[in-house]
């Protein structure tokens, strides 16, 4: 208190020159601007950007997730620089993949994008082992259902079952499955299989088959546009049965809707 009084100046000059030192050498606890997390907005390194924004359905490594591998050198042998960019800008609309363009409501700007597409192919395309000439991404014909059904039972049934409805793998005549995958996610998967699930690629399917060939690129379109049918008909069919099974409304003598009860009774 006394130095304050007496001795402003000198006061002043000491407490500068602790400031100086204590900016030029960090407080013990206080980490380094190294080691401090970069926010997601900075970020520019493809496994930050892989792990935060696609793991979750793509899986840790591009496989095992709920979403089809990215991890896969057929589906990048068809898959286009193109395509990847445009499906990580605008998503695929009505189905569970989104945007990631700050244009299109998502948090990654132009350059983080181009890391991801660029990382997506530099971690995980390779020519070796892709078959000669496969089934091209997109279907340059449309589909005929009724021609599907026999060739779902050529490529398919052995897994699927005869109609889809499930044999040694899981049945794929399911309304819910099919809301949540478009037809041509259906396509990609019967070319590119889902080997880290145990599925077969196209080439697979085909050494299964009877005919002990690869499907076509008409016989896959085919193939989907009859899985098309299953994703509306068996849907309205489950709702009518549902809405049938719910027990008719209780009225009493006077005709008087009766209360349903809304807990159980002891």
């Amino acid at each position: 208190m006394i130095l304050v009084e007496k001795h402003p100046r000198e006061t002043l000059l000491v407490a500068l020159a602790l400031l100086a030192v204590g900016c030029a050498d960090p407080l013990p606890g206080k980490p380094l601007r190294s080691e401090r997390a970069i926010p997601l907005s900075e970020q520019m390194k493809f496994g930050e950007l892989y792990s935060v924004n696609c793991t979750g359905c793509h899986g840790v490594k591009g496989k095992f997730g709920p979403a089809p591998s990215l991890n896969d050198p057929l589906f990048l042998s068809i898959f286009s620089d193109k395509q990847l960019l445009d499906i990580l800008h605008n998503g695929r609309p009505g189905t569970l993949m989104p945007a990631f363009s700050h244009k299109e409501g998502g948090l990654l700007s132009e350059a983080q994008i181009k890391v991801l597409a660029t990382g997506i192919r530099s971690q995980w395309a390779s020519a070796e082992g892709i078959p000669p000439n496969p089934p091209p991404y997109l279907a340059t014909s449309s589909g005929d259902p009724v021609a599907g059904q026999k060739k779902f039972a050529t490529y398919c049934a052995d897994c699927h079952g005869t109609d889809g409805q499930g044999g040694t793998s899981g049945a794929v005549n399911n309304p819910a499955f099919l809301e949540l995958i478009s037809d041509q996610a259906l396509r990609r998967i019967i070319i590119t299989g889902r080997t880290d699930l145990g599925m077969p690629n196209y080439v697979g399917l085909g050494e299964k088959s009877s005919q002990k060939q690869p499907p076509s690129s008409q016989d896959i379109s085919d193939i989907v546009a009859l899985m098309g049918t299953w994703r509306t008909a068996p849907a309205r069919a489950l709702m009518k049965q549902e809405k049938q099974d719910q027990p008719a409304p209780k009225t009493s003598s006077s005709g008087v809707e009766k209360p349903q009860p809304t807990g159980t009774t002891p």
